[in-house]
């Protein structure tokens, strides 16, 4: 793994490198998808650096994409690839917007679970590349079986917005679609800039106090990782950053004698029931934000608005934002932002019905076992 020195000075020399590209590329996303005419892969053999600071070339013509970590299909999909994907992991059969947009999914191979690799499977696939999370990266003996084989990899890793959008270029070099990955990185930015310009003048005293929960009640953010520095831009006092938690398979824990001594002024749960969870639960119900019925389900789209392995982080960003200061977003409307987002990167337009699904966060990922459904 490289060091979080070599990973910055990757970032720096992104965003140098794209900043007039950027520029560029203006302030609209409408016409993204028609002005994108690369073909597939690219003309000639490149040379990328992954997230883990390794050069990596890419043979040309690339017609077969194995995403062997969700964020990746979300992305390739979203680069109009999608159809091009030819293996994924479990969890993004789930995923009912993805698979309304890409049906294509429904019917790739799943050769990887948990991170552990099933060789047989990949090679039956005959990928041309294989987008890998990082925690399967660190793992000597599945990175032995990738090279082994001689099977072309990328690691795609991220804990802060500015690798995530390094991320996002770096898959789009790879696939032929840099363009329209650097539209979405300059969309990323202007509303980054939207959000920061109704808050900046914003008084301490009124910063308003957030538990976030990620998946399970009381699992929740560290300093570094990307719910920290998307709430923190969204004006939120996040309790739990910079607190000591419990750390366990790369995941990190309060306690509930934790979480009722910070006493948050409002709690956001990403994964759906967990809300409900809280609010019911007699553990939770003396604390303030239980009390005052101020807990939250966030938005589920392609997946978990804001989630630390999900895209949709402008829009967890802006959503948080109008919650917790909805005096200063009065002329922002939630439902136009999501229609917006995902006509203009994954042109789809989603129905009333979806949108409101997307919006509650209810049904939108099918339960574990049940991913058969997606084939009916």
């Amino acid at each position: 793994m490289i060091t979080k020195l070599l990973r910055y000075m990757m970032i720096i020399v992104f965003l140098i490198s794209t900043n007039s590209i950027l520029f560029a590329a203006g302030t609209s996303e409408t016409s993204v998808s028609a002005d994108i005419s690369e073909a597939a892969g690219t003309s000639a053999p490149i040379t990328v650096i992954d997230s883990f600071g390794r050069e990596v070339e890419i043979p040309a013509g690339i017609k077969r994409i194995s995403c062997i970590y969700a964020f990746s299909a979300h992305v390739v999909t979203m680069l109009d690839r999608g159809e091009d994907i030819v293996s994924v992991v479990y969890g993004s059969k789930r995923d009912r917007l993805l698979n309304e947009i890409n049906p294509y999914i429904r019917d790739a191979a799943v050769p990887s679970d948990d991170g552990v690799i099933n060789i047989e499977e990949l090679l039956q696939v005959d990928s041309d590349i294989i987008f890998l999370k990082g925690d399967t990266a660190m793992m000597p003996a599945e990175i032995d079986k990738l090279e082994r084989f001689n099977l072309p990899y990328v690691v795609v890793d991220f804990n802060t917005i500015e690798e995530q959008m390094y991320a996002i270029e770096l898959i789009g070099r790879v696939i032929g679609r840099e363009e329209k990955a650097l539209a979405f990185n300059n969309y990323f930015h202007r509303q980054i800039d939207k959000v920061e310009s109704r808050i900046i003048d914003l008084p301490a005293s009124e910063g308003v106090r957030i538990y976030h929960s990620v998946n399970e009640a009381g699992r929740t953010d560290a300093p570094g990782t990307l719910p920290a520095e998307w709430t923190q831009l969204a004006g939120a006092e996040n309790v739990s950053v910079g607190e000591p938690l419990r750390f366990h398979d790369n995941k990190y824990f309060a306690s509930i004698e934790q979480i009722y001594l910070w006493d948050a002024d409002v709690i956001i749960a990403n994964q759906e029931g967990v809300d409900e969870y809280i609010m019911t639960n007699e553990k939770w119900a003396g604390l303030k934000a239980v009390q005052n019925g101020r807990v939250y389900q966030i938005p589920i789209g392609i997946s978990r608005w804001g989630h630390p392995g999900g895209m949709e982080t402008p829009l967890a960003m802006i959503w948080t934002a109008k919650l917790l200061y909805p005096g200063r977003f009065e002329d922002v409307n939630i439902e136009d932002e999501a229609r917006h987002f995902y006509d203009s990167f994954f042109n789809h337009t989603v129905s009333d019905q979806m949108l409101a699904q997307i919006i509650s966060g209810r049904n939108m990922r099918l339960p574990k076992g049940e991913i058969r459904e997606l084939n009916n």
